[in-house]
């Protein structure tokens, strides 16, 4: 089964062009397939490309074959979403409280 995928993160700072787009590496990514060592080699050399586990394995059986998953993801990518997130509860807090007793600090 092919990868699951969502927004890019870009490898480097430059402007975008149609050789960076190429170069781009997905946020997240989802490995499934057949629980065997080629599935072991993908996510392998996800690692090597700098991906990290994201949650736990799931496995199932199909009838004949155990098929396996493993989400990865850039952790850039998490550490942007939890500073859009702590951001995000910053501006919640400054609307509710006002300016002046707005929480600071959440990130």
């Amino acid at each position: 089964m092919p990868d699951t995928s969502t927004t890019p993160v870009p490898v480097t700072a430059a402007a975008p062009s149609a050789a960076a787009a190429a170069e781009e590496k997905l946020a997240y990514r989802l490995f499934t397939g057949a629980d065997d060592r080629a599935f072991c080699e993908r996510v392998s050399a996800a690692l090597a490309e700098g991906y990290v586990l994201h949650g736990s394995p799931s496995a199932t059986f199909n009838g004949s074959t155990v098929i396996v998953a493993q989400a990865l993801v850039l952790p850039a990518a998490i550490a942007s979403a939890d500073a859009a997130v702590a951001n995000a509860v910053d501006e919640l807090d400054g609307e509710e409280f006002g300016a002046d007793e707005a929480f600071e600090g959440h990130a």
